[in-house]
């Protein structure tokens, strides 16, 4: 990638005509060959921008890109402020923290954290509909079926009600209650949940990775 500063002018020329009046921007020129040009505000947004497949044709003070369209970019450049160039390398992508496959892995280590009593009987329980997330028996010996999410709707209370529904059929396991556990749970679905008879859960993610500041937090 090459970051470009630069006070400078930028004109595009195509479908439509566009006009930057001189100022200070940041240009971007990637391994893609995308060229976009930034203002030190608006988040990611570029102010404009010529997308693959483009090209970039530098003169003395000009810059001109063009796609296959004709389309041009041309950036009128009176001073440059810095100039580098960086070799990012391949990006792994974006690997989100905290999925439910992780929830349910650091839950089911910590079932204590359903309730006192709590042991795991099985982690993807199977059933007939799909896999329990968790089955675990409480303090007094009795089935719980867990469903875990990271955003608590009411399709995941959906999805728990046939579990449980199932599962208490079977003589060697019901009855069978249900816990809806999930990092945050919206109120329609908390509000159907406990008109099943199933209890709610919010999970902490740091507080289950123990990553909890109990000395830090305020309450």
């Amino acid at each position: 990638m090459r970051l470009v500063v630069a006070r400078c002018s930028v004109d595009y020329v195509g479908r439509l005509t566009a006009h930057l009046p001189m100022a200070t921007r940041l240009l971007l020129v990637k391994a893609d060959g995308s060229v976009s040009v930034h203002a030190d505000d608006r988040a990611y947004k570029p102010l404009n921008w010529m997308s693959p497949p483009c090209w970039l044709t530098q003169e003395p003070g000009v810059w001109r890109v063009e796609n296959k369209a004709g389309e041009q970019l041309i950036i009128t450049l009176e001073e440059v402020l810095h100039d580098s160039q960086h070799e990012l390398g391949v990006d792994p992508g974006l690997i989100k923290d905290g999925v439910e496959a992780h929830l349910q892995a650091l839950l089911a280590e910590q079932v204590e954290f359903l309730g006192p009593g709590f042991t795991l009987i099985r982690r993807e329980y199977p059933t007939p509909v799909g896999p329990v997330d968790l089955l675990c028996r409480d303090a007094s010996g009795a089935v719980v079926a867990v469903e875990i999410k990271r955003r608590g709707e009411i399709d995941g209370v959906e999805q728990l009600t046939r579990y449980v529904d199932l599962l208490g059929r079977d003589p060697l396991l019901g009855p069978v209650t249900g816990v809806f556990a999930a990092q945050q749970i919206k109120p329609q679905a908390r509000t159907l949940a406990e008109d099943r008879g199933i209890r709610c859960l919010v999970l902490d993610y740091d507080q289950l990775r123990g990553m909890d500041d109990t000395v830090g937090r305020l309450f």
